[in-house]
């Protein structure tokens, strides 16, 4: 008899790693979450201990066409530690495993480490082991991120509340207009490689693509003023996808008011200039890497003034309404949905 199969991309990712937790369920006693949110949780005694780990692939989540090395290397490490910081925690250690082609040279993974460097020093990070391995396939890079954080002031994505504020931290849409840029010159470059890239006054887009910051700078602002969000989870999917997580692990509604959306004026101009809507970049761009939270009414005062923070909408108790108000005065739900595999 023969067995059937069923392809990945029937279920996609949210399906698969649904059902891959369905046949997982924690049984220590100091694993407090497992699958389901930015970090896995374990309890320390005193603190919680935070545990993320993240893949970059060649060909599917970077181009070694445009993308140097050094960058890549601190955007390794970055990605992840932005998942601790959705968890209102800090990050501490890090491990690195390598896939290598005898395409690589020592030259090349030595500026692969030197961006590895920068970032454990700009997020304050032990590099304390890895592995490496050869690779038939290109360039592969898993690191995994160790921080922790009081119990008191973890913020999971399951604990939003009906009439919480909606927050996110710096601006939308930047990082998938960079993403577009460089795809464009890259096929010019292809074309004719004679050819300069025309990436004059985009140098924001392109940086918010290639060196990619973890908000811990707002974690800690959050920190100075009092406030423990509700809930929170980093914006690496694009702004609708994390939001229809929060909504539906809270079991609350969301209503988003496009006209708060922060859409920096360079992100505009380059969705303006290549016949994109600059409110489609911001809500599904993805690889911002910003935190999206939610606050308590009465927390908002302390943030008001913070000009990292825009106030985008509030959460209801419609779990089946995940709405964007438009300008125009429209209602229209939201959807997203995450990678389906290549054929």
């Amino acid at each position: 008899m023969t067995q059937s199969r069923t392809e990945i991309a029937t279920l996609g990712e949210f399906g698969l790693i649904r059902r891959i937790s369905e046949g997982f369920t924690p049984a220590l006693p100091d694993t407090i979450k497992g699958i389901g949110d930015d970090a896995a949780v374990m309890d320390l005694g005193a603190e919680y201990g935070l545990l993320t780990t993240d893949i970059l692939m060649e060909g599917v989540h970077f181009d070694l066409t445009f993308y140097p090395l050094r960058h890549l290397g601190y955007k390794a490490v970055s990605v992840n530690v932005s998942d601790i910081a959705a968890m209102n925690g800090v990050p501490r250690q890090v491990v690195v495993g390598l896939g290598l082609s005898n395409r690589f040279s020592v030259e090349a993974v030595d500026e692969l480490y030197a961006g590895i460097k920068a970032a454990c020093e700009d997020f304050r990070v032990d590099l304390v082991g890895g592995d490496t391995s050869s690779s038939r396939a290109g360039l592969l890079i898993s690191v995994s991120v160790f921080g922790k954080v009081p119990k008191e002031k973890i913020a999971y994505r399951a604990t939003a509340r009906p009439n919480d504020i909606l927050c996110v931290s710096g601006d939308l849409g930047s990082a998938y207009m960079g993403l577009q840029l460089l795809e464009r010159e890259k096929q010019v470059f292809l074309v004719n490689p004679d050819m300069q890239p025309e990436l004059e006054g985009k140098e924001y887009v392109v940086q918010r693509q290639l060196k990619p910051e973890a908000r811990m700078d707002v974690v800690y602002e959050l920190e100075e003023a009092g406030v423990v969000p509700t809930a929170m989870i980093d914006v690496s999917d694009g702004l609708a996808s994390e939001l229809l997580h929060l909504c539906s692990q809270s079991g609350v509604g969301a209503v988003v008011v496009e006209e708060n959306l922060p859409i920096d004026e360079q992100t505009f101009l380059t969705a303006t200039e290549l016949n994109l809507d600059p409110v489609t970049a911001a809500m599904n761009g993805g690889e911002d890497y910003e935190l999206l939270f939610t606050i308590r009414q009465d927390d908002y005062h302390k943030l008001k003034n913070n000009p990292k923070i825009s106030f985008i909408g509030y959460m209801t108790d419609k779990p089946e309404e995940v709405i964007l108000n438009t300008k125009s005065g429209n209602r229209y739900p939201i959807t997203a949905q995450g990678w389906k595999t290549i054929s």
